[in-house]
């Protein structure tokens, strides 16, 4: 039984019960009095017991008559009350299906119903949403536009939700330059919304615009969009794709102005620094980092830095060389080094002593560069059966690396 029973039984138990105490305790009175009531020229007289009771019974039908009253007034709106709340029951059962339809892959369903119901939602940019979503995936772009400015005008504040779902189905077909445009505005209205600046970085990549990167690494730092692992990554790719765009261009200036914003610890990586003397170089302008690529090498014993350092034009090559010859003394075997002592002895004008070197890198570690050196040398001696002995000797053995390396590709294909 509700409680509103109970509590009208209650009600007419309490009255009956106190007409029947009344009743009782006038009737206990040889003469329980009268009462005279006069309207006009008309009166009315009946016994005191009478009287009270009709009292009661009176105020139960006046009682019975205003709440009754009361009901009838609140009925249409409690019907149209329970009107929109049943339409509100199914704009959530359709969100839940056109969801679930969306996640089975049923697009054109899924769009359906969370459409036509998203008027009476509680929550109808879910419906726009995900209806845009529905949209995308069975091709109907138009239509998911349409959705998206229908969710926009939902709330003034749902441009975050709606910018976000609008850049990423923009960069899931491609659509990088829009998915920026909107991912920009996002960026000033919150400079640190993590998934704004996570899907800037997608797109700017995308574009291949490595600039725009580098300006946005500060922000990603800060806000923790990356883990840190990920975050040295992405700085060591940024700098090296601007160094070698920088190289293409082939302009010094560019190139030192790019490297002077470059973090000191980025600096001192060995990818990176190799990358920046390539370029350097690439630009004629290896005399300026002579000394930085021997404070690298001391640093870091690295053979490629030693190639990097064999092909410097420098403004003095003996000093380069006699610099070049003080790591003899730790690595008195390196046929690397060797080479570059023999390339760099070469410049300096001293083909006896390149041949000294030249002749012991090769027999540390026959290579192609090598008998290309050698070759050359003999050539300028005038000694052309040497030379064509080295030449020869340096195809055979680029012709077996090849081969060598061929093999290996047939090798790991049919593994």
């Amino acid at each position: 039984m509700k409680k509103k029973n109970i509590y009208y039984i209650g009600v007419i138990v309490l009255i009956g019960l106190f007409s029947y105490v009344v009743h009782t305790w006038l009737n206990s009175y040889e003469n329980p009095g009268y009462a005279l009531i006069g309207l006009g020229k008309t009166s009315f007289q009946m016994t005191a017991v009478v009287f009270v009771v009709t009292q009661v019974i009176g105020f139960v039908v006046l009682y019975i008559i205003v709440r009754l009253i009361g009901v009838l007034l609140r009925w249409p709106g409690k019907v149209f009350s329970n009107r929109q709340q049943h339409k509100v029951n199914r704009s959530q059962n359709a969100l839940i299906e056109g969801l679930v339809d969306s996640a089975s892959g049923n697009w054109e369903s899924a769009e359906k119903v969370l459409i036509r119901h998203a008027s009476n939602s509680g929550a109808p940019l879910l419906h726009y949403l995900t209806a845009a979503r529905a949209a995308q995936s069975r091709g109907a772009i138009d239509k998911r536009d349409e959705y998206l400015r229908k969710a926009a005008n939902e709330n003034d504040d749902v441009d975050i939700a709606v910018g976000l779902t609008q850049a990423e189905l923009n960069l899931s077909e491609n659509q990088y330059e829009e998915a920026i445009k909107t991912l920009s505005k996002l960026n000033s209205l919150d400079p640190s919304h993590a998934s704004v600046l996570k899907l800037l970085h997608q797109g700017y990549e995308s574009l291949g615009n490595w600039d725009a990167i580098r300006q946005l690494l500060p922000s990603l730092h800060k806000n923790k969009v990356m883990m840190e692992a990920e975050m040295k990554l992405l700085e060591i790719e940024t700098y090296s794709r601007l160094l070698k765009q920088s190289a293409e261009k082939a302009q010094v200036s560019e190139i030192q102005t790019l490297w002077a914003i470059i973090p000191p610890y980025v600096q001192k990586l060995n990818e990176i620094r190799t990358i920046y003397f390539s370029a350097m170089i690439i630009a004629n302008g290896g005399a300026e980092i002579e000394t930085a690529v021997v404070e690298a090498i001391a640093d870091n014993w690295s053979e490629t830095l030693l190639v990097i350092y064999g092909n410097i034009k420098s403004n003095h090559y003996v000093n380069q060389l006699l610099a070049a010859e003080k790591w003899i003394a730790s690595h008195p075997e390196n046929a690397v080094l060797l080479r570059m002592l023999g390339k760099i002895s070469l410049k300096c004008d001293q083909p006896d002593k390149a041949e000294d070197y030249l002749s012991k890198s090769l027999n540390a570690e026959p290579t192609v560069a090598a008998y290309q050196l050698l070759g050359d040398l003999f050539y300028d001696k005038d000694d052309k059966n040497k030379a064509s002995e080295c030449y020869k000797y340096g195809l055979e053995l680029a012709s077996n690396n090849i081969k060598h390396n061929v093999e290996n590709v047939i090798s790991d294909a049919t593994l």
